[in-house]
This record gives structure tokens, C-alpha cells and sequence, in this order.
């Protein structure tokens, strides 16, 4: 199982195209997750549902990868993407659990 964050390649040569882009978005995440009382854990495992709910296999990529540096363990990322089963439907959630494997089985 891997826990280091390594964007992608598409990922970095965007950010070589579009550096001061990217350093905004980078900076809006940061504010964003200082914003309330969510612990970096909670804050990752949020954000891999909503990247499971909306299809975004790159982000469920990057989210695992994010939550487990953050210390959720496998149990956890498979639980935050089950329980949107009654709420996105039984594929998209199969999709996403394939999705986080990638990850958790590197």
C-alpha cells in the first residue's frame, strides 16, 4: 500500500504550463481545509466521496492516496464510498471502490 503523494505526470506538466494557476488552486485547498474544525482525515475522506460521486477516477486516485497519508486506513476509504451506495447507485460506487484499489493494493 502506498501513502506518498505523487501527482500525476498530466498533473505536472499542467502545473509547468500554468504555474500561477496552479499555486491559486493550491492555495485555495489550503485556506479551504483551515477554514472549519475538520481534522485532515475527515477533510481527505469527504473528498474522496464526492470524487467517487461525481466519477472523477483521478481524484479518487489522489484523495486515497491523500487519506491514507492522513492515517484512514482501507477499511475507512472503502466505508466513505459504500454508504453513497442508496445515494449514487451500486455501479458508480463499484467504479470508485476499483478506483481506490489502484491505490490500497500498489
Amino acid at each position: 500500500m502506498t501513502t506518498k503523494k505523487v501527482p500525476s505526470k498530466h498533473y505536472n506538466e499542467l502545473k509547468k504550463s500554468y504555474p500561477g494557476l496552479f499555486d491559486a488552486h493550491e492555495q485555495l485547498g489550503s485556506q479551504l481545509r483551515q477554514s472549519g474544525p475538520l481534522d485532515e482525515k475527515t477533510l481527505q475522506l469527504i473528498q474522496l466521496a464526492a470524487a467517487g460521486a461525481t466519477g472523477a477516477e483521478g481524484a479518487v486516485h489522489s484523495h486515497t492516496r491523500r487519506a491514507l497519508t492522513a492515517g484512514a486506513s482501507a477499511e475507512e476509504i472503502y466505508h466513505a464510498l459504500i454508504i453513497l451506495m442508496s445515494t449514487i447507485g451500486f455501479p458508480k460506487v463499484m467504479a470508485a471502490l476499483s478506483w481506490c484499489r489502484d491505490i490500497i493494493e500498489e
